[in-house]
């Protein structure tokens, strides 16, 4: 293989690694913007207190998916945030190859309220799969 030949290889080896890096960094900020803000379990846990108004758990959280009552007429604020991650492995020199694998996480959130519209109890559930 002469060297025109050998720059060539690499220069449609290394555009297409960019190409497919390129790809997963803009799935990755169209599911950011898509969420609004990045809900994860971390927040939650540092974030979310009893006694929390109403108007705190939505500055730390932002808006819920749903919003309902229980049986007794308090708020229940509930969130469900999914994603998917995508990872895609690279390639040598002279041979384009490459793996992708996805994995979706889910995390639901619900937020009890009590009569003075103050959290007074809150659960959550992670999985990925």
């Amino acid at each position: 293989m002469n060297t025109l030949t050998k720059l060539a290889v690499l220069l449609l080896t290394a555009g297409a690694l960019v190409t497919g890096c390129e790809a997963d960094y803009h799935g990755r900020k169209v599911q950011s913007a898509q969420d609004g803000r990045a809900l994860t379990l971390g927040t939650v846990q540092q974030e979310i207190k009893v006694g929390m108004s109403g108007g705190e758990v939505a500055e730390a959280l932002g808006s819920p998916n749903v919003v309902s009552t229980d049986e007794q007429g308090r708020e229940v604020w509930i969130y469900d945030r999914f994603a998917t991650d995508v990872v895609s492995s690279g390639s040598s020199w002279f041979v384009t190859a490459g793996a992708t694998s996805r994995t979706q996480r889910s995390l639901t959130v619900v937020i009890k309220f009590d009569e003075n519209k103050r959290v007074r109890d809150f659960a959550y559930h992670s999985s990925r799969f």
